[in-house]
Order: C-alpha cells, then sequence, then structure tokens
C-alpha cells in the first residue's frame, strides 16, 4: 500500500502521526544505505575540501565544503556495491580513503602536510591504506636520496633504488597484499606509485614483470569471487591478461637481443633509428662513409660535465677528417636532456633502453663508447676501448 493511501484512509486525528512515522521510516531506511566521511582538518579557515571518487578512468568531483575555523566537515553518500575509493583533497593534499559499506570514516588531520599528518578511524581499510601511503613516501624519499648521492654512477643508483623498491615490494605483497587479496586496501598496494625525480616509477608493473602479475592475478581471483560484476574486477583482469602478453613478447625479444649482442661482438652493426633532440629520426646506418663514435651517456651524473669537455675536444680535432659523434641519452627526464645538449654540435638522441637493447647487453657502465668504421662494421667494442683518442685515431686512417 501506498503512503497516500495510508494517510487517505486514517482518520484525521492519526494523520500527522503517521506522516511523521513514515518520514522517519524513509529517512532510517536512506541510512542504512549510506556512508558517511566526517572530521575535522585544522589550519585550514576558508579553504574548500573537496571530497573526489578516484573511478578508474580519473577523479570525479562528489561534493565540497569551505571549512570553518574549527575545521569540521561531513560528507555523506550511496553505499558502494563493491570497495570504492576517495579522496579528500585541499588544492595539491589529499588523503586517500576506500568505502565498501555503510560506515562512518573519521579523518582528523592538520593542514598543510595533511596527507601525512592525519587519523583515521571506523575502517580498517583506510587505517591500512595510511600505512601503505606513509611506507610509499618513505621509499620515494629513500629512492630520491639514492639517486642524488655522488658517490653513485648512474647504473650503481639504479641497482640501489631497485633493491630498496624489491624489498618495499615483498613486504607488501606478503604482510597486505597476500594476507587479504578481498580488501579495498590490497587494490590500493597495486597501484602505488614513485616519483623519483621528474620520473614516475610504477611499483607493481604487471607489463614488465612475471612476478607482479601474479600479484595481480592473486586479487583478480579473490574479487572475482567477492564482487564479480564490478568494474575494478574486470579492470584486474584486464591488467592480468595483457601483462602476460607484454611478458610474453619480452621474452620472445630478449631472445632476439641475445643474438643481436653476440652479433655486435661480431663487428656487424646493429641499427639505431632514433630521434634526436629537434626532433629528427637519425640512424646509425645513414653515417656510412664516416667513423662514427656511438657513445651512451648519462647527463644526470656528476662525471658528464668532464666527459662533454673530452668529447667536445676530440670532435673539434678529428670532425673535419670525417668523425661524427653519435650520442645516446638514457637520462629520464627529456626536458632536461634537450637542455643540456641544445648547444652540442653533434647527433645527440634519446632512448630508455628499449630499442638500443643490444649494445647496452655488452655496456658495462656509463659512459661506454662503440667505434664504428666508414664500412659500417664496428671496429671496438665497448670493452675493447682502452685510449678513446688513439682508437678513434686509428679508426681514421
Amino acid at each position: 500500500m501506498s503512503l497516500r493511501s495510508i494517510l487517505s484512509s486514517a482518520s484525521p486525528l492519526l494523520r500527522p502521526v503517521l506522516t511523521v512515522a513514515c518520514i522517519l521510516t524513509l529517512f532510517t531506511a536512506c541510512k542504512k544505505n549510506s556512508f558517511h566521511i566526517e572530521g575535522t582538518i585544522s589550519g585550514a579557515p576558508d579553504s574548500v575540501l573537496v571530497l573526489e571518487r578516484m573511478a578508474i578512468d580519473g577523479p570525479q568531483r562528489v561534493s565540497e565544503v569551505t571549512l570553518d575555523a574549527d575545521g569540521q566537515f561531513s560528507f555523506e553518500g550511496q553505499r558502494p556495491d563493491a570497495p570504492e575509493f576517495y579522496r579528500l583533497r585541499i588544492a595539491g593534499e589529499a588523503i586517500n580513503l576506500s568505502i565498501d559499506s555503510t560506515e562512518t570514516v573519521s579523518v582528523s588531520a592538520s593542514f598543510p602536510g595533511m596527507a601525512t599528518r592525519y587519523e583515521v578511524k571506523g575502517s580498517d581499510n583506510c587505517v591500512k591504506i595510511r600505512e601503505l601511503t606513509l611506507m610509499q613516501l618513505d621509499l620515494e624519499q629513500r629512492a630520491n636520496a639514492i639517486m642524488r648521492s655522488p658517490a653513485l654512477g648512474i647504473h650503481a643508483a639504479e641497482d640501489s633504488i631497485d633493491k630498496v623498491v624489491e624489498q618495499y615490494k615483498q613486504k607488501v605483497t606478503s604482510q597486505y597484499i597476500f594476507r587479504e587479496p578481498m580488501k579495498a586496501y590490497a587494490y590500493f598496494a597495486l597501484f602505488q606509485t614513485l616519483r623519483i625525480g621528474n620520473s614516475m616509477l610504477t611499483i607493481f608493473n604487471p607489463q614488465r614483470n612475471a612476478d607482479d602479475i601474479k600479484v595481480f592475478g592473486a586479487v583478480a581471483t579473490t574479487w572475482d569471487s567477492y564482487y564479480p560484476h564490478s568494474l575494478r574486477t574486470q579492470n584486474l583482469h584486464n591488467i592480468t591478461i595483457e601483462g602476460m602478453k607484454d611478458v610474453n613478447v619480452q621474452k620472445q625479444r630478449a631472445k632476439e637481443v641475445a643474438i643481436e649482442a653476440q652479433s655486435v661482438g661480431e663487428a656487424s652493426l646493429i641499427d639505431l633509428n632514433l630521434a634526436d633532440n629537434r626532433g629528427r629520426q637519425r640512424t646509425l646506418s645513414g653515417l656510412k662513409g664516416k667513423v662514427v663514435l656511438l657513445d651512451f651517456h648519462a647527463f644526470n651524473t656528476p662525471e658528464s660535465p668532464k666527459r662533454i669537455m673530452q668529447l667536445r675536444a676530440l670532435y673539434d680535432k678529428y670532425h673535419t677528417q670525417g668523425l661524427e659523434i653519435y650520442q645516446v641519452s638514457l637520462d629520464k627526464d627529456l626536458h632536461f636532456w634537450k637542455t643540456q645538449t641544445a648547444a652540442l654540435p653533434w647527433i645527440c638522441v634519446h632512448d630508455d633502453g628499449s630499442h638500443t637493447q643490444a649494445y647496452l647487453a655488452v655496456v658495462q657502465a656509463l659512459p661506454a663508447d662503440f667505434i664504428i668504421g666508414r664500412d659500417n662494421t664496428v671496429v671496438k667494442g665497448a670493452n675493447d676501448i682502452k685510449n678513446l683518442e688513439q682508437d678513434v685515431a686509428a679508426a681514421m686512417h
């Protein structure tokens, strides 16, 4: 029977009472299907606090409030059918949260610095997400300290960063993801990133790492049991399947690289076709007739300025006799690389390592050089050059 029928059939004296009772019933039913995020953020009077839903395709604004001097706030939303992610944001600072029921999540924080200086109650998932966030920030600080260390070359720094990241992954996998893969915080852990310098690094990368595919697959399988119709479940399945394809392609490519690396050692030229610092495609084979110094370099190392001076002296002395330098930068920051090479007279190209694997497979450290003769054959490999100028001069004749 409808509310209108109940009220019309009731006596006039009972109608006001029934009306209030019905309204309270509807209100209670709505409350049972809602979640609540409330709390206090101090130090941010007149700031706009935004609640955003972190959808798969990016953040979506849900609501906002202008904070008073006391910093109190309260948001309410419809209970999700599967775990969903939200964040509280003031300007560029944010607190990550998850919601998977009609729970009330309480947050207390101070601004600025609320992304790290906050407490959360009412949700074990949100507590675990806070732990993961603080651990990720600590890892990011350690990785950047390693990268800035003047005592380490680029390869040593990258190796050290790889080790601390791997340790982090092992801890997160065993203590968070595999412990409760059906939880929202396990899903959150899969998509953590690091900012190292000006580059972003995905901590778990199923596109390149077979072990990471297994981690994604474990969460995907569990979510399929708990939340079979969730978009995030489908997203996990898609990532896992694509990762398996990518890793298989990489395995095949690794076999080809091994063959190509052997060819480099046998004096055959493996051609490169890379964009230079002005956007033009430059090939090694297109330099036939010249003696080419193929130089692998990283401009963000302490040794770089001295090395560039050495190459400039070499170029000035032998360029008119037919020497060309084809310099491959492995720097991660493209803008920095372009700035550093703007005034250099030789060919400056950039690669992330994917096109130059055959050469890098036999390189032990940077900088590294190959000398290519006028007939497009490798005269000297990276490990054979003892005196760079003497070996270049010998190749000129």
